[in-house]
C-alpha cells in the first residue's frame, strides 16, 4: 500500500544539500578528490531523552551521503525485480550495501530500502524522521546529486503489521507477538508525544507499522505528521487528513488535532490485534463492517470479550491478559478525548503483558524459506521466515 511508503520533508533534503555545498566551499582548495569522496556524513541530531533536547542538539547522528552511482550498485541498477512499491512520489527498491561499496565506509553489509523521488512535489512528511529511536524506522542516508533525490532506510524484513495480521497465507500471529507489536508501536508514539512541542502522527494504522525479523514494531510513513499544540493551546487546527476507520471522531468533525487523536487510532489498531479483523471490512454483515461500532459495546463485558477475540488464536492466550488489553482498547476509544489515556500510560499498561510464561513460549512458526542472492557475493543468504512485503 502507498501508505507504507517512507516519506520525508523536502526541507530536510534541501537542508542536507545546503550543508553539503557549504562543506565543499569551506574545504581547502588543495583537498584531493579522494578526500572529498570519503566525506560521507552530514551531522544531524542524535537521540537524547527528550525530543526537544534532540532538536537543540547539534552533536549528531551521521547520515551517509551516497552518490547516485553507488545507489545503482546497491539496487542492481534499479532492477525491476527489486521494486518494493511505488506511486506518484516515485519508486522504492530493495538494495544491499556491501562492505566493498566504498573505501573507508564504516558500515556493515546491510539490506536497505531505497526510495527514489520523481520530483519535488513528492516530498512530504516531517523532520521527526531524523529522530533515532528503536521504534522508528531508521533513516540511513540520502543522495542529493544533480536532479536525483533519494532516501535510504533500513529494510524491514517482515513487512507491515497489516500484511502479517490479515494475510490468508501466513500463519496467524500468536498472542504474545501481537502484544509485543502493540508495545513497540506504543513506545514509538509515546516518544513522539513526549516533547515540549509534541509530534502528532495523525495516520497511525497497521499498514504504517513495520516489523523486523524479530517482530519488533517500528513506525513508518510520517507523511501526515504534525507539530502538536504548545503553551496554552489545547489543539492544532488542520485540514482533515488520515484514514477513515482509524481517525478520531472529534478530528473528523472539527479538524482539531491533539496527541489523544493518536491514542484513538492506537485503540483501533489494538482492537484489530485482538480480533484479527480490519477496521473497515465491507465483506462482513452490515452491523459488523465498522470494527469499533461492532466491538466497542462488547469490550467492557467480561463474559462477551472472548467472543470477539480472533478465533484463529484457538484459545491460546491468557484470559486476564485479554481482559486487560480489551479494557485498554476501550479507554483509548473513548469518545471524549480528555478521557483517553496518554501514550506513556498505555506503554505502562502493556508492559506487564510482555511477560511470556515459561510453559507458553510460542514455537517459531515458519512458512517459507527465502533464498536471496547477495549482490557481488558468491554465497547465498538463506533466511527462514514469514515472508511479508515491506511495501504492499
Amino acid at each position: 500500500m502507498l501508505s507504507q511508503i517512507y516519506v520525508l520533508d523536502i526541507k530536510i533534503l534541501l537542508q542536507l544539500e545546503l550543508v553539503k555545498r557549504k562543506q565543499n566551499v569551506e574545504s581547502p582548495k588543495d583537498q584531493s578528490p579522494s578526500e572529498k569522496q570519503r566525506r560521507e556524513v552530514t551531522k544531524l541530531p542524535s537521540n537524547p531523552k527528550e525530543v526537544e533536547d534532540l532538536r537543540r542538539d547539534s552533536a549528531a547522528n551521521p547520515l551517509i551521503a551516497f552518490t547516485f552511482e553507488e545507489l545503482k550498485i546497491i539496487t542492481g541498477n534499479f532492477r525491476q525485480d527489486r521494486v518494493l512499491g511505488g506511486g506518484g512520489f516515485g519508486s522504492v527498491y530493495k538494495g544491499f550495501i556491501s562492505e566493498d561499496l566504498r573505501e573507508g565506509l564504516e558500515l556493515q553489509p546491510l539490506t536497505v530500502a531505497v526510495k527514489v523521488h520523481d520530483g519535488d512535489n513528492s516530498y512530504q512528511g516531517h523532520r521527526e524522521w531524523l529522530l533515532s529511536h528503536p521504534n522508528l524506522v531508521k533513516l540511513i542516508g540520502y543522495c542529493c546529486e544533480d536532479d536525483h533525490r533519494v532516501l535510504i532506510y533500513e529494510y524491514m524484513a517482515r513487512g507491515s503489521v497489516e500484511n502479517n495480521l490479515f494475510s490468508r497465507v501466513l500463519l496467524p500471529l500468536p498472542w504474545y507477538t501481537r502484544m509485543k507489536i502493540a508495545f513497540g508501536a506504543a513506545k514509538g508514539l509515546a516518544f513522539l508525544h513526549e516533547a515540549e512541542k509534541p509530534v502528532i502522527y495523525r495516520d497511525f494504522k497497521t499498514s504504517n507499522i513495520l516489523l523486523d525479523l524479530e517482530y519488533n514494531a517500528k513506525l513508518s510513513d510520517f507523511g501526515l505528521a504534525k507539530d502538536g499544540p504548545v503553551g496554552d493551546k489545547s489543539h492544532v487546527s488542520t485540514r482533515i487528513m488520515g484514514t477513515y476507520g482509524y481517525a478520531a471522531p472529534e478530528y473528523i468533525m472539527t479538524g482539531h488535532l491533539t496527541p489523544r487523536s493518536d491514542v484513538y487510532s492506537f485503540g483501533v489498531v489494538l482492537l484489530e490485534l485482538l480480533t484479527g479483523r480490519k477496521s473497515l471490512d465491507k465483506s462482513r454483515p452490515a452491523r459488523e463492517q465498522n470494527l469499533t461500532d461492532w466491538a466497542l459495546p462488547l469490550l467492557k463485558e467480561k463474559k462477551k470479550i472472548l467472543n470477539i477475540i480472533d478465533p484463529r488464536l484457538e484459545g491460546e492466550y491468557p484470559i486476564k491478559g485479554v481482559h486487560k488489553a480489551a479494557m485498554l482498547a476501550y479507554h483509548c476509544l473513548n469518545r471524549n478525548p480528555k478521557a483517553r489515556p496518554l501514550m506513556r500510560d498505555i506503554v505502562d499498561s502493556l508492559e506487564p503483558l510482555q511477560v511470556v510464561p515459561a510453559d507458553q513460549v510460542p514455537m517459531e512458526k515458519t512458512v517459507i524459506t527465502v533464498i536471496s542472492e547477495v549482490p557481488n557475493k558468491e554465497e547465498l543468504n538463506i533466511t527462514t521466515m514469514k515472508e511479508g512485503s515491506q511495501f504492499n
